[in-house]
C-alpha cells in the first residue's frame, strides 16, 4: 500500500466525537447568545449532531453532560441516538454549578458536599451502564483562591479518596479520563492543574483511568505535543477535548487559533500509536458568535486536515535527518507535510465514502438550518445550566 492509499485509509477509519452541549446556546461569563434553531431538549440536539456525522461522516458518537442532559429513560434515548445514525459517547459530570460548591466538591472540606459530588460522579456510571457508553469524563473546577484558605494536601486526599470510589463502580468496558486546568474558575490553587497531577492520579487508580487533555487547559507556551507524547509513552492517554486558545480556555473552534500546534499534536499522535479507537478526539467548544453546526463541521474539518498531514509526514526521511543531527532537514521535513494541501485529498476520502465532497456546502444546501429555525419555536432552549 502506498503512503498516499495508507493515509487515505486511516482518514477513513477517524472518529471525532461531537458534544451535546456545544449545539446549545453559549457565550461568556457576561452574556448568553442566543440562536434561532437551537436545540431545546436532548433529542434536538442528538439530530443536529446527526446531521454533522451525514455531512462529515467522522462524527458517530455524540458526548453527553449531565445535568444538562438528563432524561427520564437513557436507554431509550440511546435507541433515538442510533436511529438517527448516531451513538451516545461520553459521560460528562457536572460538579461546578451547585452553590453547595462554592469551596469545591470532590475536594470541599465538608464532607456532606462531597459526597453529593461523589454520588453524582456513581449516577453518571449508571448511565453509562444503561447508554453503552465507556468513558466518564472528570473536570473538577476545584481549588483555592487564597492562601491558607484550604490544606492543599488534604484536598488531594479528598481528590484520591472520591476518585478511588467512583473507579471501584466502572464495570467491564468502561474507563474514567481525568480531565486538568491549570487555572479557572480557582485562582490560587487548582486540584488538578497539570497533566502530570491528572497522571499521578490516574497511575494510582490503575489502568481503566487515563488522563485527558483538552488543548485549551495550558498556560502560554506550553509544549501540548511534549505531553501527549509522554503519556502515549506511559499508556496514558485516554483522550483530547480538542478546540483552540489565544489566551486562556477560550473554547474556539479547533485549529482557528493556531492549526500548526495541531498538526503536530496530531503527529505524535501518530507517529506514538495513538491514532486508534482507545484515544479519544472530542470537541469541547463554545460557538458563541458563530452558527453551531457549520462550526462544528468546520472543526471536524480542521481536525481532519491536520490528521492527513500528519499521516504524509515522511517518516523514513524524518528519522534518518534526526538520526545524522540534521536539524535543517528534520525541520523541512515535517514543514513539507505541514505546507501540503490535503483538501484534495479529503474530498477525494469524502467522495469514496459516498458523501458530499464539500461537507459545509452540503449542509448549507440541506435546509436543515432554516427548517429548525421554523420548527423550534417556543420552550425553553439548551444552553449553559439546561
Amino acid at each position: 500500500m502506498t503512503e498516499l492509499a495508507a493515509a487515505k485509509a486511516a482518514l477513513k477509519t477517524q472518529a471525532v466525537e461531537t458534544p451535546s452541549w456545544a449545539y446549545g446556546n453559549s457565550g461568556t461569563r457576561f452574556k448568553v447568545f442566543a440562536q434561532a434553531g437551537v436545540p431545546r431538549d436532548p433529542r434536538e440536539k442528538l439530530q443536529d449532531a446527526a446531521k454533522v456525522h451525514e455531512f462529515t461522516g467522522v462524527a458517530p458518537t455524540v458526548a453527553l453532560h449531565i445535568p444538562w442532559d438528563r432524561v427520564e429513560d437513557y436507554a431509550a434515548l440511546a435507541k433515538f441516538a442510533e436511529e438517527h445514525g448516531v451513538k451516545l459517547g461520553a459521560i460528562n459530570s457536572n460538579t461546578f454549578q451547585d452553590d453547595d460548591y462554592r469551596l469545591g466538591s470532590i475536594c470541599h472540606p465538608d464532607a456532606a458536599v462531597r459526597r453529593k459530588a461523589v454520588d453524582h460522579l456513581l449516577e453518571c456510571v449508571d448511565i453509562m451502564d444503561a447508554t453503552g457508553s465507556k468513558d466518564l469524563k472528570l473536570w473538577f473546577a476545584d481549588g483555592t483562591n487564597y492562601p491558607g484558605q484550604d490544606d492543599i494536601r488534604a484536598r488531594q486526599d479528598r481528590l484520591a479518596e472520591g476518585l478511588a470510589e467512583v473507579y471501584e463502580r466502572l464495570g467491564e468496558g468502561q474507563r474514567m479520563l481525568l480531565e486538568y486546568k491549570f487555572f479557572e474558575p480557582a485562582f490560587y490553587t487548582t486540584d488538578v492543574p497539570d497533566w502530570g497531577t491528572a497522571y499521578a492520579h490516574c497511575l494510582k487508580l490503575g489502568p481503566k483511568a487515563q488522563v485527558v487533555v483538552d488543548t485549551g487547559h495550558h498556560a502560554p507556551g506550553t509544549n501540548i505535543e511534549f505531553i501527549v507524547a509522554t503519556l502515549l509513552r506511559e499508556g496514558k492517554l485516554g483522550g483530547f477535548d480538542f478546540n483552540s486558545r489565544f489566551y486562556a480556555d477560550d473554547d474556539l473552534m479547533v485549529g482557528a487559533a493556531d492549526p500548526f500546534q495541531l498538526f503536530r499534536i496530531m503527529y505524535e499522535v501518530v507517529r506514538g500509536g495513538g491514532f486508534t479507537p482507545e484515544v479519544a478526539f472530542m470537541l469541547d467548544q463554545c460557538h458563541n458568535i458563530e452558527a453551531k453546526i457549520p462550526a462544528i463541521i468546520r472543526s471536524v474539518m480542521n481536525v481532519q486536515e491536520a490528521t492527513a498531514k500528519a499521516l504524509l509526514v515522511d517518516r523514513e526521511a524524518l528519522a534518518a535527518a534526526q538520526a545524522s543531527g540534521d536539524v535543517l532537514e528534520a525541520n523541512a521535513v515535517l514543514m513539507d507535510a505541514y505546507n501540503t494541501d490535503v483538501r484534495p485529498l479529503l474530498r477525494e476520502v469524502r467522495e469514496e465514502m459516498g458523501l458530499d465532497p464539500e461537507p459545509l456546502k452540503a449542509y448549507k444546501a440541506s435546509g436543515w438550518a432554516e427548517r429548525i429555525a421554523a420548527e423550534r419555536v417556543g420552550g425553553q432552549q439548551a444552553g449553559w445550566g439546561a
